[in-house]
């Protein structure tokens, strides 16, 4: 009997040791399921990062100023009125263009004008009653001497006699004649000829004949040498150029 009871305390301790080890086993995989759940939440946790990043990367963000502390936003409106000022300044910028441009073409105008009349204003005072120039071909127009063949016919002006009479000696006949100024006219060249200018502006000087205007009965000529060399007279007298004796 007493062996009997000794087995079954064998039995009943080796009962209790084993339910030990199943705790101790229950206890260790809850430990391993703890662990494997953080494990979870962290892969997870890296996981929403990485979308995260990628997101942001995808998706275009405000252009960041690195003086500034925040990125600033414009907005539509505010473009357009951005827009619209620089319209506004390009337009103002056009006008103040064409604004100077007519101003300098009214001061242009004004000046020409104000030149035609000092022009004009010193041809009548520099017009003298006398003409008559050494080595000039003029034209007798004196009926008087028609009937001694000289009407029309051309001469050289060898002296002019107090101003108003010219000694002359005719091409044709080669006689010499002294003639008033008022029975003369003065001849006009081919275009190209030299000429001189005998009364007005620019009185003595030689010019080259360019052009003449038959309707208006007056002349476009440049002057050589001189004071004036180079100078373009568009509307000279017929009575005020006469032609060079060559």
């Amino acid at each position: 009997m007493v062996k009997t009871d000794c087995e079954h305390g064998d039995n009943a301790s080796l009962d209790g040791s084993e339910g030990e080890s199943s705790s101790e086993d229950e206890y260790l995989d809850s430990d391993d399921d703890h662990e494997g759940q953080e494990d979870d939440v962290k892969e997870a946790s890296k996981a929403a990062g990485k979308i995260a990043i990628a997101l942001q990367r995808a998706a275009p963000g405000p252009k960041v100023n690195p003086f500034d502390d925040k990125p600033k936003v414009k907005f539509g409106f505010e473009e357009e009125d951005e827009v619209g000022a620089r319209d506004k300044k390009e337009e103002m910028a056009k006008k103040k263009g064409k604004d100077a441009i007519n101003a300098a073409q009214a001061r242009r105008s004004a000046l020409d004008e104000l030149m035609k009349e000092e022009e004009k204003a010193k041809k009548r005072s520099n017009r003298k009653d006398y003409w008559l120039s050494p080595g000039i071909v003029v034209k007798v127009m004196s009926k008087s001497l028609a009937e001694k063949g000289y009407y029309k016919q051309k001469g050289v002006v060898n002296r002019v006699i107090d101003k108003y009479v010219g000694e002359m000696e005719m091409l044709e006949s080669k006689r010499v004649l002294r003639v008033n100024q008022d029975e003369l006219e003065t001849v006009i060249p081919q275009i190209g000829g030299l000429v001189r200018i005998v009364n007005r502006s620019y009185r003595g000087s030689n010019a080259r004949l360019l052009s003449v205007d038959t309707e208006r009965f007056c002349a476009k000529v440049q002057v050589e040498k001189g004071l004036y060399d180079g100078k373009v007279l568009r509307a000279i007298e017929y009575e005020d150029i006469c032609k060079i004796a060559q």
